[in-house]
């Protein structure tokens, strides 16, 4: 059976009808900020205090997009007659998101917890070269950095934590125990009679 003429134009309408009727649901960006999901990647927020200069963040990124510049300082000895060691200063660190595909790499490798996903994503440039940014600018970004989810109910605590809670609950333990041990010392001392009395004559 032939279709009837007109058929198509007449389904087409209807649906301009429908959506022609319904509320706009369009964010007018950027007066209304978007809702960004909790794990947003947008750009990477460095925490310099814990950049030890390893260099893995640089060796495993596959676009080569970050560039990290140190120096040695030698420390001096903490005890007389220990021996001077040298660490790593780091001078810069700097991240070239014209090249970046972030995928994540650096901040999975990082073993010392220096950079973090920041669900900032408003950082365009008119000119290409200034999406280097320097270590100023993602230290900014660290701030930004939303806090992490809680662990499900039942989620065995972090190792870290755990090995804390139990050096302090036996640190806790043994000052108990010297509180009592003083404490039973004090009521003997206190109970017992004073020397030359007490006895027979």
């Amino acid at each position: 059976m032939s279709p009837i003429p007109g058929s198509g134009l007449a389904k087409g309408l209807a649906v301009t009808l429908r959506t022609m009727t319904k509320k706009t649901v369009t964010a007018q960006y950027p007066e209304t900020q978007p809702d960004l999901p909790p794990r947003t990647r947008g750009v990477i927020g460095l925490f310099e205090e814990n950049c030890t200069v390893c260099m893995l963040c640089a060796r495993e990124c596959p676009d080569w997009c970050i560039y990290i510049d140190s120096h040695k300082e030698t420390v001096p000895a903490a005890v007389p007659g220990g021996r001077e060691r040298s660490r790593n200063v780091l001078d810069r660190f700097a991240i070239d998101f014209s090249l970046c595909m972030y995928c994540g790499i650096c901040i999975e490798v990082c073993p010392f917890d220096a950079l973090f996903w920041s669900p900032e994503f408003e950082y365009a440039e008119t000119d290409i070269r200034e999406l280097t940014h320097e270590r100023d600018k993602l230290r900014e970004w660290m701030w930004t950095v939303p806090a992490p989810p809680a662990l499900d109910p039942g989620a065995e605590e972090p190792k870290e934590i755990a090995v804390a809670r139990k050096a302090a609950d036996k640190l806790a333990a043994a000052e108990a125990a010297a509180r009592a041990e003083t404490d039973q010392a004090e009521n003997q001392a206190e109970t017992a009679p004073p020397a030359g009395e007490g006895g027979p004559a």
